[in-house]
């Protein structure tokens, strides 16, 4: 059942989650977290819906802030509307999405703090790209944990450059949790004792920033430039990692399966699908704490755009 209320307050809105609870016989909240989204209409459905699966892995409190019209407009009254889901009817969480009408899309942070749950820790989301600071945000302020895809961007790879500049401790872009998988098999692909690398190179469609990302982490691991290779996608399609005895090869041609080479050992082919958005959610929830590894990524990324020598992409 769905509890809608028109032009109502943060203690209406409190009120009417405890009785959806009582009613549903869940007194109990069991959530371990308050996931604050921020989005507007067009796009919220499909954030929901990942946010949804999410919880299921991670209960919590899903607040949805949906700016109605323009941001901040004075033309329309402020004004706050609720529609209410609560635990146990569309996953282990409760979901509360907020419409916002007027100057009141310009306080979402008023709105939400009376909301979230207390002693639990916050995240953070913009389904797209987010403000250039998140931190400085006024969402962004309440949240220990902050996410943007920079892949939303229409130009993604300045969009990864901007989230570079404004990074804070606690910050995270879709881009980089879309790399774990390809960091891990390249990182096991190390484990046994190889030569020395010498050279490194990322195949990508133009403008990936996971490719770019991705072929960041490497310099930082090997201390070596990598090469950035153009391919027709989808994604990232292969990784190499040159020795004096051979090539470590991670080919992903169609976005699902891969082939991983080694020197002098059979070709293995490895499951590498593209991930769901909701698969990428719940990564990022499972981890609150800073993530050090993406800062210091973010870091050479600002280094190589400030002049530091690069070697060119070449096209297939």
């Amino acid at each position: 059942m769905t509890t809608d209320l028109v032009d109502t307050d943060a203690a209406a809105i409190n009120t009417a989650i405890i009785e959806a609870r009582m009613r549903n016989g869940m007194p109990a909240t069991g959530m371990v977290l308050s996931l604050v989204i921020d989005t507007e209409e067009g796009d919220h459905y499909d954030a929901l819906r990942a946010a949804t699966a999410a919880s299921r892995a991670h209960p919590a409190r899903i607040l949805v802030h949906i700016a109605r019209g323009s941001r901040g407009s004075t033309r329309t009254a402020p004004r706050l509307d609720a529609e209410i889901r609560a635990a146990g009817e569309s996953g282990p969480g409760e979901i509360v999405l907020l419409r916002t009408h007027g100057e009141l899309s310009q306080h979402a942070e008023a709105v939400v703090l009376p909301l979230l749950l207390p002693d639990a820790p916050v995240v953070a989301w913009w389904p797209g790209v987010g403000p250039e600071r998140m931190c400085d945000a006024p969402l962004g302020t309440l949240a220990q944990r902050r996410v943007s895809d920079s892949a939303a961007a229409p130009k993604p790879l300045d969009a990864l450059a901007r989230r570079g500049q404004g990074y804070c401790p606690g910050d995270t872009d879709l881009a980089w949790t879309r790399a774990t998988t390809w960091r891990t098999m390249l990182a096991s692909a190390l484990d046994e004792p190889f030569d020395q690398v010498t050279g490194l190179q990322v195949d990508a469609e133009k403008g990936n920033p996971t490719a770019e990302l991705l072929a960041l982490w490497l310099e930082d691991r090997m201390g070596l430039p990598a090469r950035r290779k153009v391919t027709k996608g989808p994604g990232i399609t292969a990784v190499t990692l040159t020795l004096r005895i051979g090539e470590i090869v991670l080919h992903r041609p169609d976005g699902r399966l891969a082939t991983l080479s080694r020197p002098g050992q059979p070709d293995r082919s490895v499951a590498l699908p593209r991930r769901e958005l909701s698969d990428l959610l719940a990564e990022e929830l499972r981890r609150l704490d800073p993530d050090e590894i993406f800062g210091r990524t973010l870091a050479r990324l600002g280094t190589e755009r400030s002049g530091a020598r690069r070697e060119p992409s070449t096209s297939t």
